[in-house]
């Protein structure tokens, strides 16, 4: 079970604070930060603020003072006096601010995946349509596993996080159907070349490696598929990814409040 520093709510109009809603179901957006250290640093930062906002308006969620806000509320909920390693979550609907803090968890080892048939209502956007998911999430240990979303027996992102496969030391991601996170496009960024696939459930024993990016793990490899009886075979692509990933937290400044 989640364990939460803190869980705080604000209206949209005038950012006075209400009772917390998680928001979850409704018309809207959110973001899911890391934030780590003391004094506290959040990776990638201007990336998830700037896709907010951009996704707000899409949504048709706008006010002059959205970006002002969503940093003021941010302000005064962290503190230069905690070392922090949570995941910051913000949520935005028509009427609320929701900001939530609660403890980053580390995948281990023997991460499996469990495969479910499911599809998100507009996958592209990271909405609020999430309940499905979290029925299935809350009853899995996020340390040792996620779910890995199946539509038309071709996957499509997990339940977290977006999903890589590695073949011969090439780099394959589905083709659509799935929101693009702040993560994978930084490793986009690194990699030469991430040939986009529709990647079916048949093919999975192909592949050597299959790993997942995202804010909640970072990078994160997957030991097995136990409903399908896959098993990684390496680690190599791993290691190579995981040394980009720990120069930008090594590269990331702290907050400025």
């Amino acid at each position: 079970m989640a364990i939460y520093l803190l869980k705080r709510s604000y209206q949209l109009r005038d950012l006075r604070e209400v009772g917390f809603k998680d928001l979850w179901g409704d018309h809207g957006i959110f973001t899911t930060m890391w934030v780590f250290g003391k004094p506290a640093k959040i990776l990638f930062f201007k990336n998830h603020i700037k896709n907010l906002i951009k996704s707000l308006h899409i949504y048709g969620i706008k006010k002059r003072s959205l970006e002002k806000d969503i940093l003021k509320i941010i302000n005064k909920n962290l503190s230069r006096k905690i070392n922090y390693n949570h995941l910051l979550r913000f949520a935005v609907n028509k009427k609320i601010y929701s900001i939530s803090l609660r403890k980053k968890v580390s995948p281990n080892s023997n991460f499996d995946l469990k495969l479910i048939n499911l599809k998100r209502e507009k996958p592209q956007y990271k909405n609020l349509k999430y309940k499905k998911i979290l029925r299935h999430l809350k009853k899995l240990d996020n340390s040792k596993s996620d779910i890995g979303i199946i539509n038309n027996k071709k996957i499509l992102e997990t339940g977290t996080c977006n999903i890589l496969f590695i073949r011969h030391n090439k780099v394959y991601t589905p083709i659509k159907g799935y929101y693009e996170g702040i993560t994978l496009k930084f490793f986009r960024s690194k990699i030469n070349r991430i040939i986009k696939k529709d990647i079916f459930l048949k093919d999975f024993k192909s592949y050597d490696e299959i790993l997942l990016v995202g804010s909640g793990k970072g990078i994160a490899s997957i030991k097995t598929i136990k409903q399908i009886g896959w098993k990684r075979k390496n680690l190599k692509k791993f290691r190579v990814l995981s040394k980009y990933y720990n120069s930008i937290i090594n590269k990331c400044r702290p907050y400025k409040f």
